[in-house]
């Protein structure tokens, strides 16, 4: 089955514009006014989209993420989940949605080499036949910070110094001390998987806390995780440097070239559920994202895989211009009250 064949409107080549979350345009050539010459009305979204995407046709770099690559496949249910969704791509097995995903770097700007000690952001968009569904999300399972209030914060901590334009530890330091909670992060980033060999050999985790709704209306709390099949590799200091100094962009040309050579890096996804009448239960919240779920606990499920084998088109189009935000969704999978998913409409949008 060619998954391209059955792109939805928001996808290339539909005979239609689309909205950016893949909605139906009527009318393109005209205003939305109180009567034929009234004033234009602020909820005319198609014309403020439209002139929000002119204004962006050259953009300034991410705040955080601005070094990215991207790449194009499908995603496959392998395990029926229809008892704790409802959503229409996740319906049965065998079912096959064409995708979008951006590998980034987070702290560091546009043409930082790709071996920097950073986390890295993992967002997949799925183009579904209900609109977009943007699993926003990153290399580690936990954050930093339990608050989107406190992301800019953070952010502007882990930048170069506002004077000297230089990265300082100290300051790094001086915000984290007053956030333990963000030690867990830490470890993860300070591991042997801080620096990964390259996109492909790289774990995804959705991090946030999303809700799984079925027909019925029963909803589950959910953990989001992609494990590569090709397995996890990363890099030591010395390594990082020997690779950064003869090419930055060793990931993105790792991915370009493995996906033109027929080389289709491949990730499982699984999920954990909690009910949400058992969280009490635990001896953490769920809901806390600088918390992992403990997996003998709640054991990974499989759902589906995701396979990339295209290359984009247009990288301005298709990479530069590629955005996230936590809050398109699909029917099927809601918000929870995880306080954190404020701070990732910033994240890759």
């Amino acid at each position: 089955m060619d998954p391209y064949k059955y792109r939805p409107a928001s996808s290339y080549n539909s005979p239609f514009f689309t909205t950016n979350s893949g909605a139906p345009v009527w009318n393109n050539n005209s205003s939305m006014t109180v009567g034929p010459r009234g004033p234009i009305l602020l909820e005319d979204y198609h014309l403020i989209e439209k002139l929000a995407n002119f204004d962006r046709e050259r953009i300034p770099e991410r705040v955080v993420h601005a070094r990215g690559a991207s790449a194009k496949g499908f995603f496959e249910v392998t395990h029926d989940i229809s008892h704790l969704t409802c959503a229409d791509f996740l319906r049965a097995p065998g079912v096959q949605t064409p995708l979008i995903v951006r590998f980034s770097t987070v702290i560091h700007e546009r043409g930082s080499p790709e071996t920097l000690r950073d986390p890295r952001g993992f967002a997949v968009k799925f183009y579904t036949r209900e609109g977009n569904f943007d699993l926003v999300g990153n290399n580690f399972p936990v954050f930093f910070i339990r608050d989107g209030m406190k992301f800019p914060d953070m952010v502007h901590a882990l930048k170069p110094n506002p004077k000297s334009h230089i990265q300082e530890n100290w300051r790094v330091l001086d915000f984290f001390s007053h956030h333990p909670e963000s030690l867990n992060m830490f470890t993860f980033l300070f591991d042997d998987i801080g620096i990964p060999q390259d996109y492909r050999h790289m774990e995804g985790s959705g991090v946030n806390t999303y809700m799984l709704i079925n027909k019925s209306g029963k909803a589950h709390y959910v953990k989001f995780h992609w494990k590569p099949t090709c397995g996890v590799k990363s890099l030591l200091e010395e390594d990082a440097i020997r690779v950064g100094g003869t090419n930055h962009s060793h990931a993105t040309q790792d991915l370009y070239d493995s996906i033109a050579a027929g080389n289709y890096p491949e990730w499982k996804l699984f999920i954990q559920i909690i009910d949400p009448a058992d969280e009490d239960k635990f001896d953490f919240d769920p809901l806390d994202v600088t918390k992992t779920w403990p997996e003998d606990l709640l054991p990974l499920q499989p759902v589906g895989r995701m396979v990339l084998n295209k290359n984009i088109d247009n990288f301005f189009a298709e990479n530069e211009q590629l955005a996230f935000c936590p809050a398109i969704i699909v029917p099927g999978i809601h918000y929870s009250d995880d306080k954190l998913p404020s701070y990732a409409c910033l994240l890759l949008c």
